[in-house]
């Protein structure tokens, strides 16, 4: 083809908050597919807080992106080339792109995505790996029951707005944790949470003690630091902390700031666990089967924040981290 792909490439690892020089924006010849390979062309890239840990190096659940390399990234697009039997031109599809135009990728490393262009950024969302995330968090890890009181921090995120709204589900009283009035009506006028506290505006620690007066038996952790140490002042008899991200530790320059207060653990008989999407890659249809009945009957409303410019990417990456983001962070890169 004689197109060009313009990419993002990690050109420094960052110290602190990430800045515009930490990537190297470049172009190159669009490339040909090979046998068993597919040629998409990106329509959206998903933003999520986990692209920060993906720039350290050292050891995580995944390898961390190699200087010069194209920006890990999540998103859909376009197949216009394909190489691999099932997956046509013309299909959309998702998958792990890259901060570029143009990705060529195993054709079996896509998922394909049966719904209109427009749809395409709910299935990054809700639908893709916030969604999961949010779904097996809650359920396999937090194992929320009936009558339960369930806690999340950056409850007015992708992922966190999506386990408030499953826990309400599965009939459990609900509090979010987010930053700035707007994001707390949100929670509570809109997605049905029972309270929200405004961790701008109020202490936390007193908040969870007025909104939880029988402790907390699911805390789902968003982002780490005071407001972890708060949630684990405030437990119920064998409590479950589920540790899904912790974005206030994120930039740091110093040490990361553990909990001070993690002999609550022991007191409650309570447990903290990490979680990682990946482990539950073989569990994606029964995800969907649950998800989308609940978002076409509007158990489950979304949010997506849509920025577009694919060159605008440095600056809107940033969105997440200042807590500016509405809902699912995304670039549209281009029109189908």
């Amino acid at each position: 083809m004689a197109a060009i792909n313009r990419q993002f490439r990690l050109a420094s690892r960052p110290v602190g908050m990430p800045v515009s020089s930490n990537w190297n924006l470049t172009e190159e010849p669009v490339a040909e597919p090979k046998d068993g390979e597919v040629l998409v062309k990106v329509l959206y890239i998903s933003l999520d807080p986990a692209m920060r840990g993906w720039m350290n190096e050292g050891k995580s659940y995944v390898p961390p992106v190699g200087i010069g390399e194209v920006m890990r990234a999540l998103g859909a697009g376009k197949v216009v080339a394909s190489k691999f039997d099932g997956v046509a031109v013309g299909d959309y599809v998702g998958g792990i792109f890259g901060v570029q135009e143009y990705a060529v990728v195993p054709g079996k490393a896509v998922n394909k995505i049966d719904a209109p262009v427009d749809r395409l950024p709910l299935y990054i969302g809700a639908l893709g790996m916030p969604g999961s995330t949010a779904y097996f968090g809650l359920l396999a890890v937090g194992r929320p029951e009936p009558g339960n009181t369930v806690v999340v921090s950056g409850a007015a995120g992708a992922v966190g707005s999506i386990v408030g709204q499953i826990a309400k589900i599965k009939n459990c009283q609900v509090v979010g944790i987010a930053g700035g009035p707007e994001k707390c009506k949100y929670l509570t006028a809109e997605l049905g949470f029972d309270a929200a506290i405004d961790y701008k505006a109020e202490n936390v620690y007193s908040a969870l003690r007025t909104h939880c007066p029988n402790g907390i038996d699911v805390y789902f952790d968003n982002v780490g630091g005071d407001i972890l140490d708060a949630a684990l002042a405030n437990l119920a008899l064998h409590a479950r902390i589920v540790i899904c991200g912790a974005i206030s530790q994120y930039n740091n320059t110093t040490p990361v700031k553990g909990p001070s207060n993690y002999l609550s653990l022991l007191v409650n008989r309570a447990s903290m666990t990490g979680m990682v999407v990946v482990d539950y890659l073989g569990r994606t249809a029964e995800f969907r089967g649950a998800m989308v009945p609940w978002v076409k009957e509007g158990k489950i409303k979304t949010r997506e924040h849509i920025v577009e410019g694919f060159e605008k990417f440095a600056e809107t990456l940033l969105m997440l981290f200042k807590g500016e983001n509405e809902g699912k962070l995304v670039i549209k890169v281009a029109a189908d």
